[in-house]
């Protein structure tokens, strides 16, 4: 693998609701969207996430299973991974679900999630 890949990852189009929550339900992958929800690229450290009370094998179990039901993007720079929130595919395929998850989980709606939640018409 080169500089700057993503990892494996399904398309848009083949996000699954059914998937996204079951890999939602877990405490720790809860913790990790909220800290994803800022809109910025994170460090795999689970120093850095607040989750140092975990093993890192553990922590990275967590971030495989969110990256294959689609809510986040990895991207590997050299020995480096770090870690996005999919705010925009999901919004695409399921508007208003992160915002409610967030909003749920009181970590509230992000700035990104304010101006991307445009009302429509009607």
């Amino acid at each position: 693998m080169t500089d700057d890949e993503r990892l494996p990852q399904p398309a848009t189009t083949e996000i699954d609701l059914v998937t996204v929550l079951h890999a939602l339900g877990d405490p720790v992958r809860m913790r990790l969207l909220t800290s994803y929800a800022d809109g910025a690229e994170h460090s795999c450290d689970p120093r850095h996430l607040g989750l140092d009370h975990l093993h890192k094998s553990t922590v990275s179990h967590h971030m495989r299973v969110l990256r294959e039901a689609g809510v986040t993007s990895t991207r590997v720079a050299g020995r480096n991974r770090y870690v996005s929130l999919r705010r925009t595919d999901l919004d695409a395929r399921f508007p208003g679900l992160l915002d409610a998850l967030l909003t749920a989980t009181g970590a509230g709606t992000t700035p990104a999630a304010t101006t991307a939640a445009t009302p429509t018409g009607g």
